[in-house]
């Protein structure tokens, strides 16, 4: 399941990405499943140790070409561990609401990335979000849950100010948001609520099968209710003589 569409990212084969915040890896499979090389970096050593366990066998068993690098690095937002200007493209898929200085974050993600390169933010949506805040603080007050709802403004306005600029925004996975609700009304830990069973098994559906139905219900609700929003921004050109 997908969030950032890369055809708007502007991925290609070669590119140098970084996946910020990879979880377990969704994103960075895709990535270097279309030939570009990606760090997939998280403070998350289990997920990182999956993350390598599939890398790994999507090259054993031919998914990725032989000259495409992807690997898996744990490191902290706050202190990318990279110099100045290396990718060509970052992904920092639901990430930012849960870093507290989120400000920091920008700036380090602002300048890792090339002049001319691009990078596609995602956080939850405001209103879906503040939904499932009201439902229920189990759901942020978690460790390493979420710490703020961004309106889309507010995003790109602190984005603005670590030095990129916005070319293109949408909302995504609107399917999602309903079961979200649901989970947070009985309880985000009881999967064995049935309609929360019923529902989730309708996701998999989805996302296993990608039938017409639910694509087209998809297509409905992300603008409306879709649980992320996506910014793509990029950092402009240094100028000549300035």
């Amino acid at each position: 399941m997908l969030t950032v569409d890369f055809d708007r990212l502007g991925l290609r084969r070669g590119d140098r990405v970084l996946d910020l915040g990879c979880g377990a890896g969704r994103h960075a499979f895709e990535i270097a499943r279309r030939g570009a090389d990606v760090v997939a970096l998280d403070r998350d050593d289990t997920e990182l140790k999956g993350v390598a366990a599939i890398l790994a066998a999507m090259l054993e068993a031919g998914d990725l070409a032989d000259e495409t690098s992807a690997g898996p690095l744990r490191g902290d937002a706050l202190s990318l561990p990279f110099p100045d200007a290396t990718f060509d493209r970052v992904v920092a898929s639901e990430v930012l609401e849960h870093i507290r200085d989120d400000v920091g974050a920008m700036r380090e993600l602002a300048r890792v990335l090339k002049p001319g390169g691009s990078i596609a933010v995602t956080v939850p949506r405001f209103f879906p979000e503040l939904v499932c805040w009201g439902l229920s603080s189990e759901y942020h007050e978690k460790p390493g849950g979420h710490v703020r709802i961004y309106r889309q403004s507010e995003l790109t306005e602190r984005l603005l100010r670590a030095g990129l600029v916005p070319y293109g925004a949408h909302h995504a996975h609107g399917l999602h948001t309903p079961y979200w609700w649901l989970k947070c009304a009985v309880g985000v830990d009881r999967d064995d609520v049935l309609p929360v069973r019923l529902y989730h098994r309708l996701l998999v559906w989805d996302i296993s099968r990608r039938p017409l139905p639910t694509r087209l219900a998809e297509r409905v609700l992300d603008p409306l209710v879709g649980k992320s929003t996506v910014v793509y921004l990029t950092r402009p050109e240094a100028v000549v003589g300035a």
